[in-house]
C-alpha cells in the first residue's frame, strides 16, 4: 500500500514539469515564432501526415502526450503495475493531471488579464 502512495504522490508532482513544458512551448512567447511557423505548415500542408505533425506543438493537450513520454523514458515512471503495462496507465495518468494543470493555470491566467483590464479601465475613466 505505500507503494501505491508513493506512486500517487509521485504522479502528481511528477506532472508539474509535463505541463510545464507542454505549456511554454505551447502558449509562451519565447517559443512564438516556431509555433506560428507550425501553425502555418499545419494549415498549408499538403498531407495530411504532416498537417498532423506541426500540429502537435501548437495543441498542449497533444504535445503533452510527447513530453510525457520523454519524462516516462527520463524517469522509468510506471504506475500500479511494475511491467509495460504500468508505462502505459502512467502515461495516460501523466498527460490527465497535466493537463488539468494546464487548464487551471489558463483560468487564473484569464483572470489575471480580466483584473488588469478592469484597473486598467478604472485609470482611465479616473483621468
Amino acid at each position: 500500500m505505500e507503494i501505491i502512495k508513493t506512486q500517487i504522490f509521485e504522479l502528481f508532482l511528477l506532472s508539474i514539469p509535463i505541463a510545464c513544458v507542454a505549456w511554454t512551448i505551447t502558449h509562451e512567447e519565447i517559443f512564438k515564432e516556431p509555433r506560428e511557423y507550425c501553425l502555418g505548415r499545419c494549415k498549408d500542408s499538403k498531407t495530411i501526415v504532416e498537417r498532423k505533425f506541426f500540429y502537435l506543438f501548437t495543441c498542449e493537450y497533444c504535445f503533452s502526450h510527447y513530453v510525457t513520454i520523454f519524462f516516462i523514458f527520463f524517469t522509468d515512471y510506471r504506475l500500479l503495475i511494475l511491467d509495460w503495462r504500468g508505462y502505459v496507465i502512467a502515461l495516460f495518468s501523466l498527460v490527465w493531471i497535466a493537463n488539468i494543470y494546464m487548464s487551471l493555470f489558463a483560468l487564473i491566467r484569464q483572470d489575471v488579464k480580466k483584473e488588469k483590464t478592469k484597473i486598467e479601465l478604472m485609470k482611465q475613466q479616473s483621468k
